[in-house]
């Protein structure tokens, strides 16, 4: 964010400390604030923040980054406590037993009570400052869990519902002079109940946590005129050139309003409350991850005056390359995320300092990630502040309903109501670029009408109708939702997807787990969405291996979108980057980092994978079934017509660039030693002759294209690899060739870099029998066998006993989910070998798609000249692999013993030898 946007929220920082030194020396002379003792408990896990905490700073920045006036009080800090029966005698004057650190929820060791209350009364005293006489005082709270009840020197305020939304009374007629009173009941029961609760449990276990009861976000009071704005709805209109605006407030009242940049005025406009401002922005300076310019917004009424920011940056999806994909700002921007669930093992819910709070995006931001996924929780508004100011695209969930069956007709109720409210709230944030009403079906129902319903209330934003819908619900999917999301936690090839009108996104993958001794939440009792490793370089190796896949998905399967689970532990889990208490980075940050910048280059076409088979397919409307294949010698795109000859013309290897090894070269998998190369602008197949001139024609670099790659000549500077009637040329914008034409160029000189038409790198013996010896050094007497249903190895020899022998020997057959691939069938039984939890056993064809991917594997050159690795089409990232006499389906450096990366290379390749058993 630039220095002239934080401006605004400097100057009444300033104003605030000096507010909340006011707040506090009226405190500590109240009668009734003298009696609460706030007595701060031992949380299982401190944070780095923990011990900054007191009773003199808790959060006291400014709460509404988007709405802010000059003069407020903070009311953070001690206050009176205790639960209660019920909320309809409130202690009016009384004295309540104990103390809280408002604003932490009282579960949590930092509130002072650490303890769960259904119903609860929180007390304190305040005094009005008297420059605040002739206006009106109105009492905002960020958040209270769930509902809340009001009293002003006795009177009620007001009473308000919702976990999520923030929420605001005038209290103006019950003040008095010297002193004032305020008492707020707290209902929050959570389990069991009919409003939304998101992940919090009364007895939390598993993937469920800790309650977060009562007040949770800052409490403050402003003065105001009795006309006043009360929200800035902005829309930045790209296309146009003008920020949209809809100030809301008191009615009828004229404002004015005008966007800055520092002490420039961009544009301003005049109008009425309730009516749509255009405001001018002339060459807008736009939003995006990597340049996250925000600009300064200032209206008026009358006397009232506030100030906030936005964004520009426009949101959409639309067909690039043949996908749909997401547009930010007219391109399609790969969303790489993480889970970020917001818990902390000292606040609960909210975080102890708005350092600590900045510091879990900043921290995601430092490891390569552009958007993050604020899972079944709201925020503070400052957090949508510190994400919008980083430059992190954020998809919103909605906290869901309790998982229960049969829910009754008022939790619909107060399950769209709250939406409507979060929307309401929150779509004013630049960095929200999608909606999630619903995760993996907790709670759905009515999908169809509550895509509806959030669309009437924002339809500039893509609408995730529910994250996950691949794993847990069978209901039809709506026919108006923008999204599929599919979840697959350690990567599968049976993800789906784009439709005609939905671009995919794989929602939740990864939970890889460590528990480190002394930062976990119950010593011992850690678990993962998937393995646990035992140290930094395994548990990053397998980080780096799925999400390598998640770079080839962008291609392959029209991937757009990616969120990794999570970046920091949570309870319980231990799925983390950090550790819960944020003392301990789990993985290798620079490897982090270059993986994931690995996948936004793929994304953006400038990163191809080298040493990996690949296809070029065609991205052109209207051609985008066609390849770009080699056929006597001359380059042309076809379509796939399902023969093994034009599968394997169509496929390349990916080689460093002859001429320049940033660059690429591409090898056929037909004729080794030939590669693509132009000559006379045509391109062709021709062997490597290993001249110089050769190295640079066959040599292209990756550039961004139109959503994949544009392939620049290492020789010809500004000259592209494009196609035209069939043919493939080398081809200038604008030359003077026929193919130059500028028609289409961007379509035509882009190129999707996709999972191979043909997927084995190395050929076996189709349709005979084979047997597979092992190549590690010593053990090359043993032979892969089946035995009593499970695959092993074991020394087979000439004088070795018939059944061995037999057992030892397997016919090679078309792979059954995908015939350039391979299927191993034991000779002497009709069954085949397939992987399940990673053990490599026999089985009888099952018939599921499961089984047809877990019994495929694909030949790819050995360690060793003249050996094959097998490599998993289902468990993406594995081989398979003999380890102590048993068969496994392993990666290299993964977190089971079988893993291990000190012979993976060996022990993942086979000699393909002739039959034992004829």
């Amino acid at each position: 964010m630039s220095g002239s946007s934080r401006t605004p929220l400097t100057r009444i920082l300033g104003a605030a400390t000096a507010l909340l030194a006011a707040a506090t020396a009226v405190v500590a002379v109240a009668p009734a604030a003298q009696a609460a003792e706030w007595v701060p408990k031992q949380p299982p896990l401190t944070t780095p923040w923990t011990a900054q905490v007191s009773p003199l700073n808790a959060l006291p920045e400014y709460p509404r980054p988007q709405l802010v006036r000059g003069d407020w009080l903070n009311l953070n800090g001690v206050w009176e406590f205790g639960g209660a029966a019920n909320l309809d005698s409130p202690p009016v004057g009384q004295t309540l037993p104990e103390g809280v650190l408002v604003p932490y929820p009282i579960e949590s060791a930092l509130s002072g009570i650490q303890r769960h209350e259904d119903r609860m009364y929180y007390r304190r005293t305040f005094t009005v400052p008297s420059s605040w006489d002739g206006r009106r005082v109105k009492l905002n709270f960020g958040a209270v869990t769930w509902e809340a009840r009001v009293w002003v020197n006795g009177t009620r305020v007001g009473t308000h519902t919702g976990s999520f939304d923030a929420f605001s009374f005038d209290i103006t007629d019950a003040l008095r002079p010297g002193a004032n009173e305020i008492i707020v009941g707290a209902y929050s029961p959570v389990d069991g109940s009919t409003f939304p609760i998101g992940k919090q449990r009364r007895s939390p276990s598993g993937i469920w946590y800790t309650a977060a009861s009562g007040i949770w976000q800052t409490v403050w009071l402003e003065p105001v005129q009795a006309a006043h704005i009360t929200r800035l709805d902005t829309t930045p209109d790209v296309a146009a050139g003008v920020l949209d605006l809809v100030v809301q407030g008191s009615a009828g009242q004229q404002v004015r309003a005008e966007v800055r940049t520092g002490s420039t005025v961009v544009g301003t406009a005049t109008g009425t409350v309730g009516a749509h401002l255009r405001i001018p922005v002339p060459n807008a300076r736009l939003w995006s991850p990597s340049d996250p310019f925000l600009y300064d917004l200032r209206v008026s009424m009358g006397n009232d005056v506030v100030t906030g920011y936005f964004g520009m940056r426009s949101l959409g999806k639309a067909v690039v390359g043949g996908v749909m994909r997401p547009l930010l700002n007219g391109k399609f921007v790969f969303q790489l995320g993480t889970l970020d669930q917001g818990y902390w093992p000292d606040g609960i819910y909210t975080a102890p300092t708005d350092e600590a709070l900045r510091f879990d995006l900043e921290r995601q931001k430092a490891l390569g990630f552009n958007m993050v996924r604020k899972h079944i929780k709201v925020e503070p508004a400052r957090w949508y502040y510190h994400a919008d100011r980083l430059g992190l695209m954020v998809w919103q969930d909605m906290p869901s309903l309790d998982a229960v069956d049969d829910v009754p007709a008022r939790a619909h109720a107060n399950f769209e109501s709250e939406l409507r409210r979060m929307l309401d709230q929150l779509k004013q944030i630049t960095s929200i670029v999608q909606w999630v009403p619903f995760n993996e079906g907790w709670g759905e129902y009515d999908n169809q009408r509550i895509v509806d319903l959030v669309r009437s209330v924002d339809a500039t934003r893509p609408i995730n109708h529910n994250s996950g819908s691949n794993c847990c619900v069978s209901d039809p999917e709506p026919s108006n939702g923008d999204v599929v999301d599919d979840h697959a936690y350690q990567m599968s090839s049976g993800t789906r997807t784009p439709t005609a009108t939905r671009f995919a996104v794989l929602g939740e993958y990864g939970g890889l787990g460590r528990r480190m001794t002394g930062h976990e939440w119950q010593p011992g009792a850690g678990f993962a969405y998937g393995d646990l490793y035992p140290d930094e370089t395994s548990l990053t190796n397998r980080y780096v291996e799925i999400t390598r896949e998640v770079g080839r998905f962008v291609q392959t399967r029209g991937l757009s979108g990616s969120v990794y689970t999570e970046p920091y532990d949570v309870e319980n889990e231990v799925n983390g980057f950090y550790t819960y208490d944020r003392r301990v980075l789990k993985m290798n940050a620079a490897r982090v980092l270059e993986v994931n910048r690995r996948v936004l280059g793929q994304a953006e076409g400038t990163e191809i994978p080298r040493d990996e088979l690949v296809s070029l397919r065609v991205t052109t409307p209207g051609f985008t079934t066609r390849y770009l294949r080699h056929r006597d010698s001359l380059a042309r795109t076809d379509t796939d017509d399902g023969t093994d000859l034009t599968k394997r013309d169509a496929t390349y290897w990916a080689r460093p660039g002859l001429a320049n090894a940033a660059c690429l070269s591409f090898e056929s998998r037909t004729l080794p030693g030939q590669y693509l190369r132009h000559a006379n602008w045509r391109v062709r197949l021709d062997a490597n002759d290993g001249s110089a001139q050769f190295a640079g024609d066959a040599t292209f670099c990756p550039r961004a294209g139109r959503g994949a790659s544009a392939l620049e000549s290492q020789n010809t500077p500004g000259a592209f690899l494009r196609h035209h009637s069939e043919l493939v040329y080398l081809a200038r914008q604008g030359g003077p060739n026929p193919w130059d034409t500028a028609t289409s160029f961007a379509e035509d000189t882009t190129w999707a870099a996709t999972i191979p038409l043909w997927r084995s790198g190395a050929d076996l013996p189709l349709d005979q029998a084979r047997s597979f010896r092992v190549t590690t050094p010593g053990f090359t007497d043993r032979y892969l066998r089946h035995q009593a249903g499970l695959a092993r190895t074991d020394v087979v020899t000439a004088s070795s006993a018939a059944l061995l022998k037999s057992d030892a020997t397997f016919v090679v057959r078309r792979g059954l989910a995908d015939p350039s691939c391979y299927t191993l069938q034991a000779r002497n039984t009709g069954e085949y070998l397939r992987h399940a939890a990673f053990r490599v056993r026999l089985s009888g064809d099952q018939g599921t798609d499961l089984f047809r991917r877990d019994a495929t594997f694909c030949a790819q050159p050995g360690a060793t000249a003249g050996t094959v690795r097998l490599a998993s089409l289902n468990e993406l990232g594995t081989s398979m692999r003999h380890f102590a006499e048993e068969v496994w389906v392993a990666s290299n450096g993964g977190a089971h013993a079988y893993d291990n990366p000190a012979s993976y290379g060996a022990d993942t390749s086979w000699s393909v030898d002739a039959a034992w058993a004829p």
